[in-house]
């Protein structure tokens, strides 16, 4: 078996993928995606997590339209970085500017104490690369866990 690339400096392993979230709302969608992030144990508390993460979406929203949201905490209630990524099929109503629903969603978990700037040079990092149709659309369509480990092992 070829070993898993290391995406986003190892951030975002196939623990924390999932090819279909089940919320339909974007507190449903944080609340999934903080549980599939705390499967690496790296989240001491994912009540806070959650809460920091919607804080944060009530300060404007991560809603990059395009049919991308890239929700994201800063909080010690995660002990190392970790990103983990979901799609929805019937996309979830993230607010996002363009009015698009959400059918790809990332979101990036970093500790208090990470490197100033980690989590936006995460966010810089993914929105360059979802920026480009042809890669969103691989994402979409990949079809199992295994493809979209390997569609996501470019962004670096």
């Amino acid at each position: 078996t070829t070993p898993t690339p290391k995406i986003l400096s190892g951030y975002l392993t196939p623990h924390t993928v999932r090819l279909h979230l089940t919320a339909d709302t974007k507190e449903a969608a944080i609340r999934e995606m903080a549980e599939l992030a705390a499967r690496t144990g790296r989240v001491a508390d994912v009540e806070e997590l959650v809460r920091v993460a919607l804080a944060r979406e009530a300060q404007g929203t991560t809603g990059l339209g395009e049919e991308i949201a890239i929700p994201h905490a800063k909080t010690d209630a995660v002990t190392a970085p970790v990103v983990g990524f979901a799609r929805s099929e019937e996309g979830i109503d993230w607010d996002s500017l363009d009015g698009t629903r959400a059918r790809l969603v990332f979101m990036i978990s970093v500790p208090e104490a990470a490197a100033g700037d980690e989590h936006l040079r995460i966010l810089a990092l993914l929105s360059r690369k979802l920026m480009d149709a042809d890669f969103r659309a691989r994402l979409q369509s990949a079809p199992d866990e295994t493809a979209v480990l390997r569609v996501l092992s470019e962004v670096g």
